[in-house]
């Protein structure tokens, strides 16, 4: 926006500031990310950690991807101790994961030998390896409804950010439909946002998408629904029997598109 005509305008103001904003949260973000990880740490659990800031850092600048929950996700065996030492008095709560939430069709093992550690200020942190990253922000933006532009902008970033190593066959393994999810993810960020395809297989990329996906996200994106996080709590509306009429609004906004369900 800066670069054209519209950089004065008031939308581009509002971005301009939405930009400010983001840059400050995201050295916020940094600090929290070390608290959480020098707890668990102390406590003999190493986490991975997605999505979030393992996603802003492949974008030009941390200003760009406005992330608020820390992702961390943990084996099995060590989740009830992450889980005390998180929730202790002067630790953070996060987004504490047990198992490879929506990763559970591969190999655990395999998904941390593939995993890595990377040097930051504070201590190192344990992210997913590119080809686990790039199916879980598909898997997790399909299963919200792809309601938010920015997690389909999250898929182009990871797809274009790809090392020469990247591993096609592994990305492809797991359950057969959720490969085809995935397949359609991309094509997606390609269809909408021009994500290049360079390299992607031509079993994917020649792959057939159904001819309501791209209109339905359209459609989402003009209706501004927010996504479920975000949304007032049923058992509010339980126990406040006077805003029945609400109960029914409450619905609509939780009702499925056909890309969630």
């Amino acid at each position: 926006m800066r670069d054209s005509p519209w950089r004065d305008s008031g939308p581009a103001q509002e971005l301009h500031q939405a930009y400010r904003l983001h840059s400050l949260q995201a050295a916020l973000h940094e600090r929290e990310i070390s608290q959480a990880l020098s707890l668990l740490q102390s406590a003999g659990v190493e986490p991975i950690l997605g999505k979030g800031w393992a996603m802003a850092r492949l974008y030009p600048e941390s200003g760009l991807r406005p992330y608020g929950d820390l992702d961390l996700y943990v084996r099995p065996e060590q989740h009830s101790r992450a889980r005390q030492v998180i929730e202790a008095p002067d630790g953070r709560v996060v987004d504490l994961h047990r198992g490879f939430d929506g990763l559970d069709d591969r190999d655990p093992g395999e998904i941390l030998r593939r995993s890595q550690l990377l040097d930051r200020e504070g201590p190192a942190v344990r992210v997913f390896g590119v080809e686990d990253h790039l199916r879980l922000v598909c898997l997790h933006m399909l299963r919200h409804g792809v309601l938010r532009p920015l997690w389909l902008c999250d898929v182009a970033v990871a797809l274009e950010s790809r090392p020469a190593s990247f591993d096609w066959a592994y990305f492809a393994a797991g359950r057969p439909c959720r490969t085809e999810w995935v397949g359609c993810a991309l094509l997606l960020a390609h269809d909408l946002l021009g994500a290049r395809l360079d390299g992607v297989p031509a079993a994917i990329a020649t792959r057939r998408r159904p001819r309501w996906l791209a209109p339905t996200v359209l459609r989402e994106w003009g209706r501004g629904r927010p996504p479920h996080g975000a949304r007032t709590p049923m058992a509010y509306f339980l126990s406040h029997p006077a805003e029945v009429l609400e109960v029914s609004r409450a619905l609509v906004l939780r009702w499925p598109n056909g890309i969630e369900a």
